[in-house]
């Protein structure tokens, strides 16, 4: 059952990352270590996870002895996270707050959106405000359309919708995605671990 907030779906529709299925779980190590990948080229340790759901990605970080802030616009999505937090043994400081109202103290040396943008009315809005809080890493990741929508036409689910996942109102290609990307941070390195375009950046302010 989808949570939502302010009539805006929060979390994960779908839960890839306690799936059991092979399928889903070889997909979701592809992430995982494209992720890896990304984050140890930057060499930091602090990291904020704008828009962190249930806290999964958050709290597998933190098992890496990785500083790490999570925030989400859901009270509710909130609260599960800090129990996931809680039960999985690890310190993650967490904060109710849309990424539209962040502000320069919620900075970190690397901001982590994952599967956020899709979800956003204003995805240009939402980056001046990380071009502010990437100091000056930031790694964002969508589902790479028209893939993602394929995907789901081929196992029957959101077939109404063409697939589309609900809660998606933007729909990244690699291509526009970079083109968004690229108006507000150096591009650094490009991953596609499938069905998703991940994406290490540079503020263009960094020395």
């Amino acid at each position: 059952m989808s949570i939502i907030e302010d009539g805006i779906i929060a979390g994960n529709v779908y839960d890839k990352y306690g799936s059991v299925n092979p399928v889903v779980r070889y997909m979701m190590k592809g992430f995982h270590d494209c992720l890896d990948t990304l984050i140890s080229k930057t060499g930091v340790t602090e990291i904020h996870e704008v828009g962190c759901g249930e806290g999964n990605l958050s709290i597998a970080l933190a098992k890496q002895n990785k500083k790490v802030v999570a925030s989400d616009f859901s009270e509710k999505i909130i609260k599960i996270a800090s129990e996931n937090a809680r039960r999985a043994k690890v310190d993650i400081k967490f904060k109710i707050a849309s990424i539209y109202d962040l502000t320069p103290s919620d900075s970190a040396k690397l901001i982590l959106c994952s599967e956020v943008l899709e979800h956003l009315q204003k995805p240009n809005n939402a980056m001046a405000i990380l071009e502010q809080l990437a100091n000056p890493f930031l790694i964002v990741s969508v589902p790479r359309e028209p893939l993602w929508r394929m995907l789901n036409l081929i196992r029957f689910k959101y077939v109404s919708s063409i697939g589309n996942t609900p809660g998606h109102v933007q729909h990244w290609s690699k291509k526009s995605l970079l083109k968004l990307l690229s108006s507000y941070f150096d591009i650094m390195d490009v991953l596609t671990p499938t069905p998703w375009t991940m994406v290490l950046c540079r503020s263009k302010n960094s020395i």
